[in-house]
């Protein structure tokens, strides 16, 4: 019996939802408070699920839900306090059902899914403080998402909880009343050029198994107007974290730091699909053009070229004349193959084992449809070579570099002018230690699409391969500039922290690889980083620690897997490498 289902431990981000007043609704009202609390749970359910949450126990009122990230936590509880205010207008006061929410990072006990244990039950007694409509968080969350999130925090000191042995500090996001819980004292400035980002389209109709026609325009769209030099394009990634979520333009314009906010929605009926499009200016509070589509969809690449090209038209006519001759690009040949393309770019940005996985099954299902799909083609090489570089690969690395490469020249050689085609290949030289291919490559991708965030970190982490820690932190500077919100930030801090301690600047180095493994504790690389720049500052306990973390996860590293496998390109940086930690625990094999 007690082996029937398997106990897990581990660390995990935890929200706890629960309904103020709900007897005393249910008591005035009782049919009445059931409809309304089922409509607020459908748009809670869609907001976890959007921000890559498990919900793990509900019971009525109440939601348990676990995210791999505190950040994607806390973004979902602000979320859902803003989409259940906008919701709520529409109810009379008598039925408005207002959730409390409360979010804690700390260690669970999973059992048959279920959560139980002190990481449960701290994010409960936070809900249970929390305003109607607002958020409460750990101090424990709140210092991994302060300097990430721009939220408006009060510090409410420590409170003793009941059957919680240490005080706990809590922090309140204040309940929304109609504006937006995010503080808008730090604005972004603006680019000395036409800035704009591109938000989620909205999917209309009730169908959400067709977000990925409404998600694959706005890829296309985005990386067209990227190609072109002139304007400062937000990365689609950081864009996206506004789907599902109400926010207005001057809002958006605020906290990504742009002029230029493009909306729309899809319609699909039929064969047909309806798409209307609106481009407004953040800043002045107009709406600089608007236009709708109908067409069908067999035409839905070269509506995609339209599209981009109106609003190139409505934002810089002198910039579009200068860039007449617009980048072309291939599409795919099946419409299926495209959308198992768009569908892989969700998972790929969830930083997860099996989503992962998933997205590399999506890729090759992709290329079954397409084999020649040249984006396809290199994704799948770039994705393979980073499966393998976290240690989530079986074979590890040797196992799918060789293929992998393969992988890239073949996309290069269908799509020379495709910026993914160049990173992945880039990325496939950088671990082959042919330092300048790589480079040349990574520049290439630029050169293509100057916005492109990933590359420029993909750049920064082939430049502290290479020796050169200082120019590996300006190219992390722009990718987080470019993509501010992006789904990878965790990923750009281990590579920060990494280039500063190349670099020299081991207290920088430290600061950033501390803030990794809180972000993403699962990552063997972040652990890596802890270890070299804390050795070099000679905090041993702390080195030792994270030489022990990093050996749990990826158990193969050693001095021999620096000499073999590392991408580090010059003998003495390995050797450097292995003397900074032989002293705390790095064995030979």
């Amino acid at each position: 019996m007690g082996s029937q289902h398997r106990v897990e431990r581990k660390l995990a981000a935890i929200l706890a939802a629960d309904v103020e007043g709900y007897s005393r609704l249910m008591q005035a009202d009782e049919d009445g408070t059931l409809e309304t609390l089922t409509a607020c749970r459908e748009i809670m359910d869609r907001l976890i699920a959007g921000h890559g949450g498990r919900i793990a126990n509900t019971a009525g009122d109440s939601v348990l839900a676990e995210f791999p990230s505190v950040v994607d936590a806390v973004r979902c509880a602000v979320a859902v306090q803003e989409a259940l205010a906008d919701a709520e207008r529409g109810y009379p006061e008598g039925r408005r059902v207002r959730f409390r929410i409360g979010v804690h990072m700390g260690d669970v006990i999973v059992r048959a899914g279920d959560l139980f244990g002190d990481g449960v039950n701290i994010a409960a007694r936070l809900q249970a403080l929390a305003s109607p409509g607002g958020v409460c968080i750990s101090g424990e969350a709140h210092r991994c998402v302060r300097r990430i999130l721009a939220l408006a925090y009060t510090d409410l000191g420590h409170r003793t909880v009941r059957n919680i042995e240490d005080p706990i500090r809590i922090f309140a996001i204040g309940p929304t009343t109609g504006m937006s819980m995010l503080s808008d004292t730090t604005p972004l400035s603006l680019p000395d050029k036409p800035s704009i980002a591109v938000l989620p389209f909205a999917t209309m109709g009730g169908c959400p198994d067709q977000d990925y026609l409404s998600d694959g325009i706005c890829e296309e769209i985005t990386t067209t107007l990227s190609r072109l030099h002139g304007f400062f394009v937000i990365a689609r990634s950081s864009a996206f974290t506004y789907k599902g979520k109400p926010s207005n333009v001057q809002q958006v314009s605020r906290e990504l730091g742009v002029r230029y906010v493009l909306e729309g929605s899809v319609r699909r009926a039929g064969d047909r699909v309806r798409i209307g499009v609106h481009l407004a200016d953040a800043v002045a509070g107009t709406e600089v053009w608007a236009e709708r589509y109908e067409r069908a969809l067999v035409d839905l690449f070269a509506l995609q070229d339209e599209i981009t090209a109106s609003i190139v038209t409505a934002v810089e006519p002198q910039l579009y004349a200068a860039e007449s001759a617009r980048l072309q690009h291939k599409p795919p040949g099946s419409l299926d193959a495209w959308g198992c393309f768009i569908q892989a770019l969700p998972h790929m940005w969830r930083l997860r084992r099996e989503d992962n996985r998933a997205a590399l099954n999506l890729l090759e299902d992709a290329l079954r449809l397409d084999p020649i799909y040249a984006r396809a083609l290199g994704l799948h090489a770039w994705l393979s070579l980073w499966n393998a570089h976290t240690g989530w690969s079986a074979g590890g690395l040797q196992a799918v570099l060789a293929p992998a490469a393969e992988e890239a020249l073949t996309t290069v050689s269908l799509a020379r002018d495709d910026p993914w085609a160049r990173l992945a290949l880039g990325f496939a030289y950088m671990f082959q230690r042919a330092h300048e291919d790589a480079v040349e490559e990574l520049h290439l991708a630029l050169d293509l699409n100057p916005n492109f965030s990933l590359a420029h970190a993909c750049l920064g982490l082939t430049l502290a391969y290479g020796g050169k820690g200082t120019a590996a932190v300006a190219h992390l500077d722009t990718a987080t500039r470019i993509s501010p919100r992006d789904p990878f930030f965790s990923v750009y801090a281990g590579v920060y922290a990494f280039a500063h301690f190349m670099a020299g600047s081991y207290g920088a180095g430290l600061d950033w690889a501390r803030r990794s493994v809180r972000l993403s504790p699962d990552f063997p690389g972040h652990w890596r980083a802890v270890a070299l720049s804390a050795a070099a500052l000679e905090h041993w306990e702390e080195a030792k620690s994270a030489v022990a973390a990093a050996r749990r996860l990826q158990p193969g590293y050693s001095v021999a897997w620096v000499e073999k496998a590392s991408p580090l390109v010059h003998a003495w940086d390995r050797e450097r490498y292995c003397a900074i930690l032989r002293p705390v625990g790095l064995p030979e094999e």
